[in-house]
């Protein structure tokens, strides 16, 4: 599921009003508005599918009467070619509703895509692939959740749901230990508490200061072979910074507990779906 629902009705509100304004000039001069008829949804290549159930909030935000029939469900692999679903009812509503709603499903199906060829490149070993709070501001419940999509979790929703230390919290606190003791003395005792190591003093230091997570920040290869052995199962290790396709098959062999990757929702690139009309009555 897809959280907090009346936040993505406001989302999808907003994408819409951007839109059209007080009304879309085309379609209103064209399309009878009376006129029914029933469009496609395709994949025009290979792809995981998320975001299916925003995509058909945007066209009954608009007509509550347009109709869905779903071939496929989100986390699918679809292949090129394959029809995702039909949409059927009154056209015009369907033709203003066109590009917001493939806006949103192309962008959620990258990131899905994207997650899926990662967690795949990474084997089948313990190692969970997160993504980071790099996403677009207000749609970031629709980014993780297509994330989830794809296979791979969550890291923080957002700064109330984890401790997580990082590199300015340190120099703001003092050393890596007064941060830690900060934290624990301040927040929930149940929480975990999670601090960004550079190099490996500072993994030393987290270690004798009890973190629960080590987040090993933009290290290369060798010096996480050494933070791994350093730490050998005091805490948990994540892997963050500098992470590919083509490394991470390397990273996750080294055992580490997490390994994430902010590409997953900062860098995607939008799948290529199209919605075409197949029929008009």
């Amino acid at each position: 599921m897809i959280s907090d629902l009346m936040h993505l009705d406001g989302i999808i509100q907003k994408a819409l009003e951007e839109d059209m304004g007080p009304g879309d000039i085309t379609t209103d001069s064209i399309v009878d508005p009376h006129a029914v008829g029933t469009a496609t949804l395709l994949a025009k290549e290979q792809l995981t599918l998320a975001g299916l159930p925003v995509f058909s909030m945007v066209f009954t935000l608009v007509d509550p009467g347009i109709e869905f029939e779903y071939t496929y469900k989100d986390g699918s692999v679809i292949p090129s070619g394959k029809t995702i679903c039909r949409i059927s009812g009154r056209l015009a509503p369907i033709l203003k509703a066109e590009r917001t709603a493939l806006n949103f499903i192309q962008r959620m199906s990258g990131i899905a895509t994207l997650t899926a060829d990662y967690v795949r490149n990474a084997g089948s070993g313990k190692t969970r692939i997160l993504d980071t709070r790099k996403t677009v501001p207000g749609l970031r419940a629709l980014d993780k959740y297509a994330v989830r999509m794809g296979g791979g979790f969550n890291h923080r929703i957002g700064l109330f749901d984890g401790i997580l230390i990082k590199d300015n919290h340190i120099a703001a606190a003092g050393s890596v230990s007064n941060a830690i003791s900060l934290a624990r003395s301040n927040s929930p005792h149940l929480l975990k508490v999670e601090v960004e190591a550079e190099n490996l003093p500072q993994v030393q230091e987290a270690l004798e200061s009890g973190a629960d997570v080590i987040l090993l920040d933009n290290m290369p290869i060798e010096k996480i072979k050494q933070a791994v052995t350093m730490i050998k199962g005091k805490a948990l290790v994540e892997v963050s910074g500098n992470v590919t396709l083509g490394n991470i098959a390397e990273i996750a062999e080294l055992g580490v507990d997490f390994i994430s990757v902010g590409a997953l929702t900062h860098s995607v690139k939008a799948v290529d779906l199209s919605l075409e009309i197949i029929e008009r009555v």
